[in-house]
């Protein structure tokens, strides 16, 4: 740790970086009950806190290293780092990218003077190309994370923190993807402010960090979650995986609900648009100040705002479950309209969010229906949350009571995802279809590679796609094929290599779309 601050006190990040302001959220800390701060890394000239290690990388050459160039693999946010900080250190620099990379972000890397190579279609085949032209050209590679020199750029921003609000911290927390931003915030707050807690905060389908220090060791997981792309690496850096070890008091995990919903907070308190791996931290704060209770002040770092404008769609779908302001069902009653009127006078003059049905000829209509719950909006964290799920179980158990059969489709992801767009896809006469939830690459070719791993005998019954700007396209699909061709279809799936779910048992595909009824 005293060699990560030594450098932090010495960086050199204010040639390109700017200090960013630490916003006080006063909607949030009343509804929390105190004090919280947002630190603004999305204001940075490239949108995010990439840019300090980078340059504090790049700053830290000798001029015969410069003379060489320097090199990085990057889809996103650290790239525009390294192409901006080389540029203002007058060297080229090469940045090798994935060529699934959208091209917004590819042009505004060319737009601050990067040399784009295209290679792979995944980071981990552009960072294989990035070495390997290191050692044919000598150029100087910039890692963007597990390097001391960017740890320590990055913790300038902890740095900030501390010089900007001198009073008392009870607790900062940080998104972790690679670990670099952590590693070097935790150091310095920890050398200057020992009694302030260090949180870090990862999505739940992308705990890299906790993984490892679960595990005792750098461990790499086999697939992340994509939506917040920006904390989305598989491995940890060693170095980072060091000093988190060490350093972190503990790690929260967060959804995709929450951390949807602190994007919301965001813009509600400071009218800002953060990426979802910008909003991590955030969503960490909410859950840990739920289970927390107390008045000292907590800061969260926003650590960018590189989003694609199609991912808000998702976003706003999503945040209104995150912050605990709607309750997801799924009711069951028979098909005349007086029933209607009567399952409406059971809210009890709750909004209706959301109503999806269609006709299914056999006497009982299968409503999927969104509620406006009141919890999100109390005060204390914890009171709201008790009663968020107070509120919900006592309108279920009403909804019984009156005779609906009903299913909590909150929490169900295949629901929220696919299934509330496709009410009234139910079929009669398919004994043997699958469904199956599929990750699949966003790049041309890809369906036509999934229905060429399918057999002849094997037929498509339901393909479900929507694009949220994600660098994987989500899709539920239909496959009928017999009991004994089973093990064939999973072989061959397997080989074919998306990432998917057997949904098949799950109830919202049971009750909405099941082709065996």
């Amino acid at each position: 740790m005293q060699d990560t601050v030594r450098r932090i006190l010495t960086a050199r990040v204010y040639d390109v970086a700017e200090e960013t302001p630490l916003d006080p959220l006063k909607r949030l800390s009343a509804r929390i009950d105190r004090p919280a701060l947002l630190k603004r890394e999305d204001l940075q000239p490239v949108f995010s806190f990439k840019i300090r290690g980078a340059y504090n990388r790049i700053a830290n050459l000798s001029e015969a290293e410069l003379g060489r160039g320097v090199i990085c693999a990057s889809a996103g946010n650290h790239a525009q780092g390294v192409a901006l900080a080389a540029a203002k250190r007058g060297a080229t620099s090469t940045i090798v990218m994935p060529t699934t990379t959208p091209g917004i972000k590819v042009a505004a890397v060319k737009a601050l003077g990067g040399q784009v190579v295209l290679h792979g279609e995944s980071f981990d085949d552009a960072y294989a190309h990035a070495r390997k032209l290191e050692q044919e050209t000598g150029a100087a590679f910039v890692h963007p994370f597990d390097d001391p020199d960017v740890i320590a750029g990055q913790g300038t921003v902890g740095l900030e923190i501390l010089r900007q609000h001198p009073d008392s911290i009870d607790a900062v927390f940080v998104p972790i993807g690679g670990g670099g931003l952590a590693a070097g915030v935790a150091a310095i707050v920890r050398f200057l402010r020992p009694e302030t807690r260090i949180i870090g905060v990862e999505p739940a389908d992308a705990p890299t960090m906790k993984s490892a220090l679960d595990a005792g060791q750098v461990v790499t997981l086999d697939q992340v979650g994509l939506f917040a792309d920006g904390v989305a690496v598989r491995r940890a850096g060693d170095e980072t995986f060091r000093l988190c070890r060490d350093l972190l008091d503990e790690i929260v995990l967060v959804d995709t609900d929450a951390i949807c919903a602190a994007v919301k907070d965001i813009f509600d308190d400071v009218r800002a648009v953060a990426e979802p791996s910008g909003a991590v931290a955030l969503a960490g704060l909410k859950v840990w100040a739920a289970r927390h209770p107390g008045r000292g002040a907590l800061v969260a770092i926003n650590s960018g705002a590189n989003v694609n404008f199609d991912r808000l769609r998702h976003v706003a779908e999503r945040a209104e479950i995150g912050e605990g302001a709607e309750a997801l069902l799924a009711v069951a009653m028979p098909d005349r309209r007086d029933d209607y009127h009567r399952f409406l006078q059971s809210l009890d003059g709750r909004s209706v969010t959301e109503f999806n049905y269609r006709w299914s000829g056999d006497g009982t209509a299968q409503i999927f229906v969104g509620v406006s719950l009141s919890g999100g909006a109390l005060k204390q964290p914890n009171a709201a949350r008790e009663a968020i799920g107070q509120e919900k179980e006592d309108l279920i158990e009403r909804l019984r009571a009156d005779g609906y059969a009903v299913e909590d489709m909150s929490d169900n992801e295949t629901a929220k995802l696919h299934v509330r767009y496709m009410v009234g896809g139910r079929t009669i006469g398919l004994p043997h279809e699958r469904l199956l939830r599929f990750e699949f690459p966003e790049r041309p070719g890809a369906f036509l590679r999934f229905l060429n791993s399918l057999q002849p005998a094997w037929t498509l019954t339901l393909f479900h796609y929507r694009n949220h700007g994600d660098d994987v396209g989500r899709v539920l699909a239909g496959i009928n094929v017999a009991p004994d061709q089973a093990p064939a279809l999973w072989t061959a799936l397997d080989a074919l290599g998306y990432p998917y779910v057997d949904e098949t048992d799950n109830p919202a595909c049971r009750l909405f779309l099941d082709g065996a009824a």
